[in-house]
């Protein structure tokens, strides 16, 4: 009974031990007898003491793997530091497990050696600018690669692409370069451009100086010619009345010679007087005619 006891306990412990539960997004490889037995997923599992083992433990999630810089040579001769991140999930955990030795370190020299392959074919500026091709392409081929290890590859990166030394510097140069030109170009586009404008602004002003200019003269001959139409307007007005009263002939007479002082104030009026100035009634016919043909002309 003493011996029952001990022998119960460690049947009960080898149980316990032998009931496996497998998390969720990981998977165990199971052997028997040092022969792979089945691929447990997640859940409740029991194993055969002695007889069965677990071969690898996984987990199904995705991995990223930061390899280090890698040199590699462009075609035109130009050795590079270049740099790459890798993002693998295991969708096979008995290939991944008995398909290749060491599977990160399979994956780190196929990303190399493809990485050498690609850039070999492109010259350094294509390398610069082409990351997404480099990228694509490499994912291509690792993952057809890895496919017989039950990886599968979801994505590549090129991470850092370091030229050589010198090559940075003269890189920085153009740059430099072709900053320092744009400026310029768009310091001579603004200079170019304020000219204009300050051509069409003198322009503007002097057009609307001329249509100022244009108009005051407009108006001031039109006052002019209002202000001499309403005098002579006014002026034979008055004789109207004059005659309508029955003035006497003597102050027709002097209203006639007034106003023909202010028609002689004209450069071109020429104005005929009589030699007899004593004959009163002569300049008032005369003045009658010149007012009568002044009225008839309006």
């Amino acid at each position: 009974m003493e011996i029952l006891i001990p022998l119960l306990i460690i049947v009960f412990i080898c149980i316990i031990l032998c009931i496996k539960v497998v998390p969720q997004a990981e998977a165990y490889v199971v052997e028997r007898v040092g022969s792979y037995l089945e691929t447990w997923k997640n859940g409740l599992h029991f194993k055969i003491p002695f007889i069965d083992r677990i071969a690898n433990r996984l987990t199904l999630k995705e991995i990223v793997k930061d390899f280090k810089p890698q040199p590699v040579i462009t075609k035109d001769n130009v050795t590079m530091q270049i740099d790459t991140v890798v993002y693998y999930q295991i969708t096979d955990p008995k290939l991944y497990t008995y398909g290749v030795e060491n599977p990160i370190v399979a994956i780190e020299n196929l990303t190399a050696t493809t990485l050498r392959n690609i850039i070999g074919e492109l010259e350094l500026d294509q390398t610069l600018t082409s990351r997404d091709i480099i990228n694509a392409k490499m994912r291509s081929i690792l993952d057809e690669a890895t496919d017989p290890w039950g990886i599968k590859i979801n994505r590549v990166e090129v991470k850092n692409i370091l030229p050589p030394r010198d090559i940075q510097e003269a890189m920085e140069k153009q740059m430099r370069a072709e900053r320092e030109r744009r400026e310029k170009i768009l310091q001579a586009e603004g200079e170019k451009k304020s000219s204009i404008l300050i051509a069409e602004g003198e322009k503007q002003s002097a057009i609307l100086r001329a249509e100022a200019d244009k108009e005051t003269a407009i108006l001031k001959a039109t006052g002019e010619a209002e202000a001499i139409l309403r005098i002579n307007q006014a002026e034979a007005e008055s004789i109207k009345l004059l005659r309508e009263a029955n003035a006497d002939k003597n102050v027709i007479a002097l209203k006639g010679l007034e106003a023909a002082t202010k028609m002689a104030d004209g450069k071109a009026t020429k104005i005929i007087v009589p030699s007899n100035l004593q004959d009163i009634a002569s300049i008032t016919t005369t003045i009658s005619e010149m007012l009568k043909d002044q009225n008839n002309t309006k």
